[in-house]
């Protein structure tokens, strides 16, 4: 029963946050509500956000973390690498090959020297030179893990049909129904059985990656890939080059000069297509990130309601909240998964249809 509990993501996402994150010395010396909701919006921003360390909490009133570097690649006329550590979480200057470092809202920028400044404009946006940044940060670290473990899971899953005469075993049995589903419930119906085949093993691929990275999303460590937006930009453009290089000539001509409408409208409706196609993949991008990032935001600014009310009727009822909160979260990274998946297919459906004209 103990290690049914311990990987349970929201039981140990609230254990850690009730006992090291938001467990400081506030009530003790008397801090104002104002303080404690200040120090709960910046807990939040900073589990969205990405970084250059694993940080899992802190103690002795945040003076002293739990957690490792990652190493930080910056091209600065030429290469330097250096681990996050000389950041000493962000509170001091880095120094790597003569030139010095600083981060400033989790980005690096130039500084003159060992005690140098960022500089801000009115508007508070640093004015100082930015490095071309190639570090493994948080972000990617999960997706080179994610990459291991579906490398892992549908290896072993093709070696027990090669041994077993095609029949599953092991994580076979589990993978095996979910692939079923992809294909038989998701590409057949939305591509064609005829050309179902060439696109199946994306939407295998993006289906199981958005999954297991929402999931990770959920454990205290913070690992946010699909509420970053560079990440599900990308994920959208593959589908959307796919869909673009796979439009038959049928695709093109209902886009450009859409059959039995009169000419003026062709004229007009031409430009609104188009737009269309660059629309399509904006809508996955856009609702992916939206709805992930509203479920962190809401479960931990609910969390933190509990250190609020400092009582125990509205903490246990923002526990219990938080954790209905946090059971659906898991309903909602298989469902955020699964219209990715969905919306791709009809895509790539709309691209390769023929179209009978008599």
């Amino acid at each position: 029963m103990r290690r049914k509990i311990a990987f349970k993501p929201i039981t140990l996402l609230l254990f850690l946050i009730t006992f090291m994150s938001f467990g400081k010395e506030d009530n003790q010396h008397g801090e104002s509500g104002s303080d404690l909701r200040t120090e709960i919006k910046e807990y939040v921003q900073h589990h969205l956000l990405d970084s250059y360390d694993f940080n899992l909490f802190s103690y002795e009133n945040g003076e002293k973390h739990f957690g490792f570097p990652l190493p930080v690649i910056l091209w600065d006329n030429g290469l330097k690498v250096f681990l996050s550590s000389k950041f000493h979480h962000g509170e001091t200057v880095a120094e790597a090959g003569g030139s010095y470092y600083k981060q400033f809202h989790g980005k690096i920028y130039n500084v003159d020297g060992p005690n140098g400044e960022i500089i801000e404009d009115d508007h508070h946006h640093a004015t100082n030179a930015k490095p071309l940044d190639f570090s493994i940060t948080k972000n990617v670290v999960l997706i080179m893990m994610v990459f291991a473990i579906m490398f892992f899971m549908f290896s072993r899953m093709a070696k027990t049909y090669k041994k077993n005469n095609g029949m599953p075993k092991g994580m076979g049995r589990f993978l095996e129904p979910i692939v079923l589903y992809v294909r038989d419930e998701i590409a057949i119906p939305n591509i064609g059985e005829k050309k179902y085949k060439r696109y199946m093993s994306y939407l295998l691929t993006v289906f199981f990656f958005v999954w297991i990275v929402n999931l990770f999303g959920l454990t205290p460590i913070g690992m946010n890939v699909t509420n970053n937006i560079a990440v599900t930009l990308c994920l959208a453009l593959i589908t959307y080059f796919i869909t673009t290089f796979s439009g038959n000539k049928n695709y093109w001509k209902h886009i450009f000069w859409m059959p039995g409408v009169p000419v003026p409208m062709k004229i007009i409706l031409a430009p609104i297509e188009l737009l269309g196609t660059i629309i399509k993949p904006f809508a996955l991008m856009i609702r992916l990130y939206a709805n992930i990032t509203a479920g962190h935001v809401v479960l931990m600014s609910i969390i933190g309601m509990m250190f609020i009310f400092n009582n125990w009727l509205g903490s246990s009822l923002s526990f219990v909240l938080a954790f209905v909160l946090g059971i659906l979260e898991l309903l909602v990274a298989a469902l955020q998964a699964y219209i990715f998946t969905v919306l791709s297919a009809l895509y790539f459906g709309m691209a390769v249809e023929d179209h009978d004209h008599h």
